[in-house]
């Protein structure tokens, strides 16, 4: 007798319609029936099939939810308004014979059925947290999707990380050139100088940095597709002779010194107990008077929630944004000197907001490049994040920070210094 035919969603619709007596959204079922929002409006939330409760009761909450969502048995018709609801909606807490009869309702709804293995597109970390080895396996698992998605997600340049517009009608590529050349400012770059660019990518700023200040730059990444894409565009602009993209971890850089070093949407996977060899390792890599650009996601809130197990498993494994108090102890307490802090959650919320009109504007070629696994999964984490900083739970900041000389002095006072209004 198939699952099909056991299945029954009509106690669980009913436990449901308890349970969350304040629905500002839409359950509809498998067999056509549905579960009203109380609100008049919001989402709709449509199971497909038995196995998408089946998910749920194989791993109870935002993991079986994702696991259900990527796998397409859950289906959303308005993922920008579900994610609003984050902010909006508070779910009611239920004691313990509530999660008891909800449990059987859904026990009852899923019918018989082999639990359902997690999708393709999931992750499952092995190994010491932040070693090497793991460390690879995250970077892969996030980046080498395929150079193509991402060239539909991004701008012309692959920039991954916010951008900085200056004006309300500015394209996405302009403000990314807009943040490069700020960085390139804030460090105070000059011709002929070594830089170092934590994190490279597709090479964007070290390409930037080359044409533009006429340095010598080195990118390093985990990635081998980036690290092949940034080979690719240094080429292009015809800057391969003064830019060098390697494949390895910032813990393995041994050819200091480094005039200047760029960070950027790279701190966010070192990890709290690697921030201070973070740190160190960089202090190491730069010359006295040297500066750093630290770019990163900081959690703002004290205490504050880590992300949850559907971002561990689908989007950034091992990646934690740690609060900036953190970041800028660990650059302080390595003998850094912190010159200037600078935030800008509103400039990620635009960002990502353009990385979703690009996803969502051709989802079939994205389908095709990367899978519909994968694209779910981007959906949804793209409007998350923005969430996030449209919530407060995160920002972005820029630390620039600078390797004192021997007696602790400035070492030029003609650099980019921030401008007292």
């Amino acid at each position: 007798m198939s699952a099909a035919i056991l299945a029954r969603p009509s106690a669980l619709r009913e436990q449901l319609a308890v349970a969350l007596p304040h629905r500002p959204f839409s359950i509809a079922f498998w067999d056509g029936t549905e579960l009203p929002s109380t609100t008049g409006g919001g989402p709709t939330i449509t199971a497909r099939s038995p196995r998408a409760v089946a998910y749920l009761l194989s791993a109870p909450g935002e993991l079986g939810l994702g696991r259900a969502y990527v796998a397409g048995e859950l289906e959303v018709d308005d993922l920008d308004a579900l994610t609003g609801l984050i902010n909006t909606w508070d779910a009611p807490s239920l004691d313990r014979p509530a999660q008891v009869k909800l449990a059987f309702a859904a026990v009852r709804a899923a019918g018989l059925q082999v639990p359902p293995q997690p999708p393709a597109a999931e992750i499952r970390q092995q190994g010491r947290l932040h070693n090497l080895g793991r460390a690879q396996r995250s970077i892969e698992h996030h980046y080498d999707v395929s150079n193509d998605f991402y060239e539909q997600l991004l701008d012309e340049s692959m920039t991954y990380s916010c951008a900085y517009y200056k004006s309300a009608d500015e394209t996405l590529e302009q403000a990314q050139w807009n943040k490069r050349e700020m960085i390139c400012q804030k460090l105070g770059l000059k011709p002929g100088q070594r830089v170092l660019d934590v994190g490279c990518g597709w090479g964007a700023f070290v390409v930037h940095a080359a044409k533009e200040h006429g340095v010598h730059a080195v990118g390093i990444t985990l990635s081998p597709e980036q690290a092949r894409g940034a080979r690719e565009r240094a080429e292009r602009e015809g800057v391969a002779d003064q830019v060098e993209i390697r494949v390895m971890d910032y813990r393995e850089l041994s050819d200091e010194p480094y005039d200047a070093i760029a960070s950027i949407g790279m701190v966010e996977h070192v990890g709290e107990a690697k921030i201070e060899l973070y740190a160190r390792q960089l202090y190491a890599m730069l010359k006295p008077g040297g500066r750093l650009l630290n770019h990163g996601i900081a959690r703002r809130r004290h205490p504050g929630p880590v992300p949850g197990p559907f971002s561990e498993r689908y989007v950034f494994p091992d990646a934690v944004p740690l609060h900036l108090s953190v970041v800028t102890h660990a650059l302080e307490a390595t003998d850094f000197s912190v010159l200037h802090v600078e935030g800008f959650p509103e400039q990620y919320v635009r960002t990502l907001t353009a990385w979703i009109e690009n996803l969502d504007a051709d989802l079939d070629n994205a389908i095709r490049i990367a899978g519909e696994e994968r694209v779910r999964v981007w959906r949804l984490y793209l409007r998350a994040a923005r969430n996030g900083f449209t919530s407060g739970f995160a920002s972005l900041f820029q630390v620039l920070a600078e390797k004192p000389l021997g007696d602790h002095a400035y070492a030029d006072p003609e650099v980019w210094r921030p401008r007292i209004p």
